[in-house]
């Protein structure tokens, strides 16, 4: 097993860097309405967006955090569908993939 302890801190520092995006976002879409009704339609629309990027932060964290878990549990690195291991330059750009690029491609990710 590699040493992927370097990696496993830069997932903890993602993380944190999601959590604050999230927690952000949770506080813009929690905020009062505008009395104007126009702007409460902007603040509408504005939410709409503002749930779709909470909805992909939550996503990414759940992926960061099962990544995390595959390093304390030496299965970090593995596809997780064919067993093979992923590529090093596909865990440099997606250092929570959980597959290998050819797994990846047939799942459409």
């Amino acid at each position: 097993m590699e040493d992927y302890e370097q990696v496993r801190h830069s997932l903890i520092d993602m993380l944190e860097d999601l959590d604050d995006r999230l927690a952000k976002i949770t506080h813009d879409i929690k905020a009062p309405l505008d009395p104007d009704f126009e702007e409460q339609a902007t603040q509408a629309e504005n939410n709409e967006v503002l749930d779709s990027l909470g909805s992909a932060a939550r996503t990414e964290i759940a992926m960061v955090k099962q990544a995390i878990a595959r390093i304390d549990n030496g299965q970090y690195g593995l596809c997780q569908l064919c067993g093979v291991p992923i590529g090093a330059e596909r865990l440099k750009a997606i250092p929570y993939s959980s597959m290998c690029i050819k797994c990846a491609s047939q799942a459409g990710c």
